[in-house]
């Protein structure tokens, strides 16, 4: 039996998506830095990542309750982790969008199967045993491969600019907040806002790092990383402080 832990995660707050964009925007930009501006490569860059990914997630099941740096550093490494899978896959391997944004959606839903087979819930509400969070970051893993997969595909479809291309995400953002706003369930709207915060962070990210000529904003991959890890870090610092995020006990 797993051993009962306090809430492993954040309270969904305002704050939570805030700090989820930002993760997902250094996501795209600091891999895409590694992996292109620093040489490494995408296999390397992986491999590298998928160690610390393990080395963060570590230090995150051991911690008997939510801890603010410990869990978004998770969720930035993650993000970064799930990046460079899809990017694998098509970039190396030559696997088209459409097929891995297939197979991504049926490991989630596979892995939601899973966890309610076991555990008789998804909510977040309750990550409070090791098998719980086990399930959770599984899942978290998959929803970052999965948003970058199905992002990369609207976009050769569409062929949109990077401004353009971060509507269509937050559009349908603010459908599924609207939804849930008027009555839809709690858990299938949070899961479906998840992933696709992943594009919009992408595309905000690939729009601030494309050079002007290409209709970006110039910063660069590296000035994009640097600009949201530090809205990250001044983020965290404050919800380490505030604890506005702490769930309470239900």
């Amino acid at each position: 039996m797993s051993r009962r832990l306090l809430n492993k995660v954040p309270e969904v707050t305002v704050w939570f998506w805030i700090i989820k964009i930002l993760c997902t925007t250094v996501g795209e930009s600091f891999a895409d830095y590694i992996n292109g501006t620093l040489g490494v490569g995408l296999v390397n860059t992986a491999l590298l990542f998928t160690v610390l990914l393990g080395a963060v997630l570590y230090a995150q099941m051991r911690l008997p309750a939510y801890k603010a740096p410990v869990y978004w550093l998770a969720v930035v490494v993650v993000s970064i982790t799930g990046t460079l899978y899809t990017d694998i896959l098509t970039d190396q391997l030559g696997v088209p969008l459409w097929i891995s944004s297939t197979a991504f959606a049926v490991l989630l839903a596979g892995v939601f199967a899973l966890w309610y087979r076991k555990e008789r819930t998804l909510s977040i509400h309750h990550i409070d045993t090791t098998a719980r969070e086990t399930f959770y970051w599984l899942a978290v893993l998959v929803t970052f491969a999965l948003g970058t997969a199905v992002g990369d595909w609207t976009l050769d479809l569409t062929g949109w600019g990077p401004g353009q291309a971060v509507l269509l995400p937050l559009g349908l953002i603010a459908a599924i907040a609207a939804a849930w706003r008027f009555g839809a369930g709690p858990v299938l709207t949070f899961w479906l806002a998840y992933v696709l915060t992943r594009p919009l962070g992408a595309n905000i990210g690939d729009w601030l790092a494309t050079p002007a000529r290409e209709q970006g904003l110039g910063l660069g991959t590296a000035g994009t990383s640097v600009l949201f890890l530090g809205a990250i870090l001044a983020t965290v610092t404050y919800l380490s402080v505030s604890r506005v995020d702490v769930v309470r006990n239900r």
